[in-house]
């Protein structure tokens, strides 16, 4: 996949966004798949449950373990960080020395997209490598954070 988008884009910023693009397209499904396997019916509806059900539960079912930490910025309120010590897509995929800082988490930046824009939260996931390792900025819409405070005042 990597390679097959390598060809046919310009830059890295392309790259990374076709990759994206290809995991909103396996999200949806996989998603799918995860409830009908599971022979679960409802899906949540509220935020922090939706962010901890794709951490722990979701992340073990696409890659057999949980996701390291969930964080929501400080001062940004619809603004979280999912945080991957270790990368899996990131591990096995070598980078070609021209594309040093391409980062191929954003094929699971898109994954993660595709859920939560398909369970009824509107956002844009970014990936970005760091110290801490893989980093998942996940910037809610507007709508989504004055839903959450409409259930809040009830």
């Amino acid at each position: 996949m990597v390679q097959y988008s390598q060809n046919r884009v310009d830059n890295i910023n392309d790259l990374q966004n076709r990759l994206a693009d290809f995991g909103k397209h396996v999200g949806i499904r996989v998603l799918d798949l995860f409830f009908y396997r599971a022979g679960k019916d409802k899906r949540e509806v509220r935020l922090t449950p939706m962010l901890v059900f794709i951490q722990k539960v979701f992340w073990k079912f696409l890659f057999n373990r949980e996701a390291d930490n969930l964080e929501q910025h400080a001062q940004e309120v619809n603004v979280y960080y999912l945080i991957e010590r270790e990368c899996l897509v990131n591990k096995f995929i070598s980078v070609p020395n021209d594309k040093g800082n391409l980062n191929c988490a954003s094929f699971v930046a898109g994954i993660v997209e595709s859920v939560l824009c398909s369970s009824g939260f509107t956002c844009k996931v970014l990936a970005h490598q760091g110290t801490r390792g893989t980093t998942y900025v996940i910037n809610f819409d507007k709508t989504v954070m004055e839903r959450e405070s409409r259930f809040d005042s009830k």
